[in-house]
């Protein structure tokens, strides 16, 4: 007989704090009147000052947090980005990089070491974080591992009113707060978030007139839990708002609409995770647990291209990985050193297998008032726009 895994149990101070985040929620859903959009409950659980998932102070990536990103698992990863990063810059004959949720500050410093290699330094690299306890951990990883770099680095709490160079949001869109629907004969309905017999529960209310014709747009006929974000629409939006010349690369898991939305993806992608292990109640320890989407990339396209932004290309991970010389550079740390080699070996199987991160994961790029002379790194070799 098949046992469910233990869940590890969380320490007695990360406990406290989630109830006290539990209880702050409880008291904005009775503020709101009873009923909060779950987006508002995302953002709260994940981004609440102090005690949400990326605001508090627990550990969320590696092999000690609850995910491993595609950083941590190989600084092959930021090579490959520095490359097209290069180009743009190239390009614009100089110029600033802004990466958004830079994590443990690991892409940063892989990205900056893989410019410098190319002789492509930006003037700055921007990040746009709001974790104090993660500005910390960024400064302390670019110390240890680009000391000579770190003064290029700078912190801001929001988006800049422009920039000249080049853009990087790695697993962000993901975590960007959605929208959840459900429809039905009767219409569409918001899921949202109410307090009943003590505890988070469900409860749905007549969607609003955006959301109603996001639906709309998709056609999805009744019996459909699924999410729509509005918001990540709007964070593209606000790319082309930003950018002023140079390009912006998004890497993240997700689906062109077609494939987001099919009758067998009727309960939709919402996930959490927990200590490395996959959580189906996004009400399980607010603040301690992870709470993701998986993102529509049509729908991020169209953001992007209806507010001035031009497609340079959409591929998945694998196809942009080796298209910027992964296994070259694979290559290049020698086989005959087997300490370093072969972990490399299993880390860039696992970037770029279908059954991996190789075809979950996508990368699509948006430049605006950019002349190139060829394609960008990542794109030069295929091309999956038609799917969109």
């Amino acid at each position: 007989m098949m046992q469910t895994p233990q869940l590890p149990a969380p320490t007695p101070e990360a406990l406290a704090a989630s109830n006290v985040l539990l209880e702050r929620i409880r008291s904005a859903i009775e503020a709101a009147g009873g009923w909060l959009p779950f987006s508002d409950y995302m953002r709260m659980a994940l981004y609440e000052p102090g005690l949400g998932y990326y605001s508090g102070g627990a550990t969320k990536f590696g092999e000690a947090g609850d995910f491993v990103t595609a950083p941590e698992l190989s600084p092959l990863f930021g090579a490959c980005i520095a490359e097209t990063a290069a180009a743009v810059l190239q390009a614009l004959k100089g110029g600033d990089v802004l990466e958004f949720g830079a994590g443990t500050g690991v892409l940063a410093a892989q990205i900056l070491a893989g410019l410098e290699r190319l002789d492509g330094l930006p003037d700055h690299y921007y990040i746009v974080d709001l974790s104090a306890e993660l500005k910390q951990r960024q400064l302390q990883t670019l110390q240890a591992r680009v000391p000579h770099l770190a003064d290029r680095v700078v912190w801001l709490n929001e988006l800049p009113d422009h920039l000249h160079g080049f853009i990087v949001a790695n697993e962000v869109l993901d975590a960007i707060p959605c929208s959840l629907i459900h429809t039905s004969d009767a219409g569409v309905s918001e899921r949202g978030v109410s307090w009943q017999a003590g505890q988070l529960a469900w409860a749905d209310r007549p969607a609003g007139i955006a959301l109603q014709e996001a639906v709309d747009e998709l056609g999805l006929p009744p019996g459909y839990t699924t999410e729509v974000s509005l918001e990540a629409r709007g964070f593209t939006a606000s790319l082309a708002t930003v950018l002023e010349a140079g390009a912006a690369l998004l890497i993240d898991y997700g689906f062109p609409a077609r494939e987001y939305y099919h009758p067998e993806r009727h309960m939709g992608t919402l996930i959490g995770h927990y200590r490395h292990h996959s959580i189906h109640d996004p009400f399980f320890l607010p603040g301690l647990t992870d709470l993701t989407c998986h993102v529509d990339f049509s729908a991020i396209f169209e953001a992007g291209s209806d507010t001035g932004l031009m497609l340079e290309g959409y591929v998945n991970q694998a196809q942009y990985l080796l298209d910027t010389g992964i296994l070259a550079k694979l290559e290049g740390l020698g086989a005959d050193n087997a300490k370093l080699y072969l972990p490399a070996v299993g880390a860039v199987q696992k970037l770029t297998s279908p059954a991996e991160m190789g075809e979950l994961f996508k990368v699509m790029a948006f430049s605006k008032n950019l002349a190139l002379p060829a394609l960008l790194p990542g794109f030069r070799q295929a091309d999956e726009s038609y799917r969109l």
